[in-house]
């Protein structure tokens, strides 16, 4: 078993000068120090590393509260318990960026006890790139192997590890045996160079290879390698249910007639969707359709992506992430062999490029908190004040897709609140940067509508009846009282939130 074991590990680590820079994750973790600045991999709790960030949080929780150290965190996306949960569980978190999902982190975000920055996520690296953010001390990356040259092999969450590597005065690498070897090739590494210098990404359909199948990183910088065996804190997905498969049949409606208008044909164009069990359903729909030979150029890859890629209804999705259920990540892996040519990883400067996905003519599906009836869209804070996730790629896609799809269920905490309002809480995509808006009663297609005509069009078509007659009321008396282009009566819109914040819901007295 022993001579086995070296044998793998022999094959993953493949710069014999490195093996004098084997540790163990504890050791490791004593590189991290009091106030740096630390960059890790993965994105949507895939890919990123776990033995090194827990030894960090077991050693802190060691000590007195007041000795633990602070750390600022830069990720691609969201991490799993073993990162973001952990960190935020021993206090030693300082700053956050730019994205999370994390029960224990939002939290201490939401009581103000860690500064947390919410950014698109397309512009992150490019801002470690410009040197807008704090450099980088370490970067701790998860890969499947490091080859001669010192290049890390990533596993099936590149987010923004190459940046990270490329800016990281070390790196610490965590070669994970347990993802399968298989899975090498399935990265396309490209960065792009800084302005003025910066040359047009060479992307012309979702399926070019344009970089390297490793991040550069060389022997000198890799400062440890821990070898692990830890799977991802991968999501569990929950059945479609009802409206949510609703939701899905309006979308696929609205697409038929895009196609039945000659605007696109049965293969449409690149579909891009977001992450959670909406966006699992939508895609999970589009099995039943008549679509076929379709592609994506999309920022995750879950589980109803998987089985379209299976099926032969999507032929290649371009990502970032690979982000399968727990009992979908058996099955993934052990396909491994049929998927690694169907599947680009890319670093998600790329996956979310407004240029690339512009010129490819993307169709953006992502999820909303809540809508209001000119079609502004909250998509990341809970009553206008706490944050729920963050904006992720959504604001990467929206204003540069060729169509821009949100979709929320109509109602929430068992219809108690109303998803379609007179004025959003908070605004994350603008009513310029929303095209259609579908709920479960229906779809609203608000190209080339003025706000009045959106307004009438949203209640009519996407709000819940219980809700229908009191935000028809309030557009006829908004109209009749203040008049304009985007009629309000500013006080009443924004009750029905501090309504529901008195009486727990927004239901009609």
């Amino acid at each position: 078993m022993k001579a086995i074991m070296n044998e793998q590990r022999k094959k993953r680590l493949r710069n014999d000068a490195l093996s004098c820079r084997i540790m163990d994750a504890e050791e490791a973790a004593k590189l991290i120090c009091d106030g740096m600045v630390v960059g890790v991999s993965g994105f949507t709790p895939s890919g990123y590393p776990k033995a090194v960030p827990m030894a960090v949080a077991e050693s802190a929780m060691k000590k007195k509260p007041e000795e633990r150290p602070k750390l600022t965190l830069y990720t691609g996306a969201s991490t799993g318990s073993e990162l973001d949960g952990a960190w935020a569980k021993a206090d030693i978190v300082k700053r956050r960026f730019p994205y999370q999902t994390n029960d224990a982190l939002r939290e201490r975000i939401n009581r103000g006890e860690i500064a947390y920055a919410d950014m698109h996520l397309s512009l992150f690296a490019q801002y470690v790139n410009f040197g807008y953010m704090p450099k980088i001390d370490v970067a701790i990356v998860e890969a499947l192997a490091i080859t001669e040259d010192g290049g890390i092999v990533p596993t099936s969450g590149l987010g923004n590890t190459p940046a990270f590597v490329r800016n990281a005065d070390k790196v610490i690498v965590e070669i994970n045996l347990l993802k399968p070897l298989s899975m090498e090739g399935m990265a396309d590494i490209y960065a792009p160079t800084n302005p003025p210098s910066r040359e047009p990404i060479p992307i012309l359909r979702p399926n070019d290879r344009i970089g390297l199948p490793y991040i550069a990183c060389g022997p000198e910088k890799i400062a440890a390698v821990v070898f692990t065996e830890m799977q991802d804190d991968s999501r569990l997905l929950s059945k479609p249910g009802e409206k949510e498969l609703a939701i899905s049949r309006h979308i696929i409606r609205f697409l038929e007639g895009e196609v039945e208008a000659k605007r696109m044909d049965r293969n449409l164009l690149p579909l891009q969707s977001g992450v959670g069990n909406v966006a699992n359903a939508i895609f999970s729909g589009l099995a039943d359709s008549d679509f076929d030979g379709l592609t994506c150029y999309t920022e995750v890859v879950q589980d109803s992506m998987l089985d379209l890629l299976r099926s032969g209804k999507v032929i290649m999705a371009s990502t970032t992430a690979i982000s399968p259920s727990p009992e979908m990540l058996p099955r993934f892996e052990a396909e491994m062999n049929f998927f690694r040519d169907k599947i680009i990883l890319r670093p998600q400067e790329i996956s979310n490029n407004p240029e690339t996905a512009r010129r490819l003519g993307v169709i953006a599906m992502n999820t909303a908190i809540e809508a209001d009836i000119y079609g502004n869209v909250n998509s990341t804070h809970i009553m206008g004040s706490r944050i729920m996730n963050g904006i992720g790629g959504s604001g990467d896609f929206a204003r540069n897709a060729a169509l821009t799809i949100f979709c929320t269920l109509s109602t929430a905490k068992d219809g108690k609140i109303s998803s379609i309002v007179p004025m959003v809480s908070h605004v994350d995509h603008t009513e310029h940067d929303v095209m259609v808006l579908v709920t479960e009663q229906g779809y609203a297609d608000l190209r080339g509508l003025s706000p009045r005509e959106r307004a009438s069009c949203i209640i009519e078509n996407c709000a819940h009846p219980a809700y229908r007659e009191k935000l028809f009321d309030y557009f006829r008396r908004a109209a009749e009282s203040t008049g304009g282009q985007t009629p309000h009566l500013l006080d009443e819109a924004l009750s029905w939130h501090s309504r529901y914040m008195r009486t727990g819901s927004m239901l009609p007295a």
